[in-house]
């Protein structure tokens, strides 16, 4: 974990940030010393009780639901995050899952537009409403950062039925090559990172059968899986890079299992 001086008071905004992978993200971050403002689909009991435990840290945590695939709520969140927050320094973009297993022939284009909607257009809609605020934090903070979450599977692609989960991983990390590049004259870097098998997360309790677990982690050169704490940390590196020079790159997070 950085140095807590380094994130002490900045200010993150969390998609999906109640549960799993995301609810260590927000942890993380306020344990480095963010202020952070965590969005939620469902989780709302998850992330009132996040907000207790900030407050026994010292920090401040709010939180909203709101359904990312449309736009005006996407707009609503940045608001209210914003509100609350102060400002954004951070935004880490972790909302998204696969839905299903589904073959190309067995993949309607309701499923199709229903992935990218929640994995790709949902990050587009969110980001788009956080940037003038990051913008505006880059010019008196020295930088704003970025971080999106995308998969393995947008690496290599992913098992059969993964399909449309795996082009919308792929183009996110697509998305974040360019838009480190559009974003970076004002001074806000973008990051990803590409994690790979993640026990005690909520996607792969439901997309993961148990007994597969030994052969993945058989292929897995550390010997292990990885935790939702392994992504957070790594997450965590990236935000506090908002006054660096690390934009537009991935981070695997995988054990070694895949290798660029």
């Amino acid at each position: 974990m950085p140095h807590p001086s380094k994130l002490s008071g900045k200010r993150a905004l969390v998609t999906a940030g109640a549960q799993g992978i995301g609810l260590a993200i927000s942890r993380e971050l306020l344990a480095a010393g963010c202020d952070v403002f965590v969005h939620f689909h469902r989780s709302a009991d998850a992330a009132k009780a996040l907000v207790g435990e900030a407050a026994k840290l010292g920090r401040r945590c709010g939180c909203a639901g709101a359904d990312l695939t449309e736009s005006e709520e996407c707009d609503r969140l940045v608001t209210e995050a914003v509100a609350f927050l102060g400002g954004l320094d951070i935004l880490v973009n972790n909302a998204g899952t696969m839905v299903a297993k589904l073959l190309l022939a067995d993949a309607s284009d309701d499923f199709w537009a229903e992935v990218m909607s929640l994995n790709m257009g949902s990050m587009r809609k969110v980001t788009r409403a956080a940037v003038p605020h990051l913008a505006t934090a880059a010019r008196t903070g020295g930088g704003a950062s970025i971080v999106n979450i995308s998969s393995v599977a947008g690496r290599k692609g992913g098992a059969p039925g993964t399909l449309a989960y795996s082009t919308a991983k792929g183009a996110t990390l697509a998305f974040t090559r360019a838009l480190a590049e559009e974003l970076g004259p004002q001074g806000i870097r973008v990051n990803a990172i590409t994690p790979g098998l993640i026990l005690g997360s909520q996607f792969h309790a439901i997309h993961t059968k148990p007994e597969a677990i030994p052969g993945i982690v058989a292929g897995i050169p550390l010997g292990r899986p990885g935790t939702t704490e392994d992504v957070a940390r790594a997450v965590t590196f990236l935000a506090a890079e908002f006054d660096g020079f690390i934009s537009g790159a991935t981070l695997d997070i995988n054990g070694a299992a895949y290798r660029a």
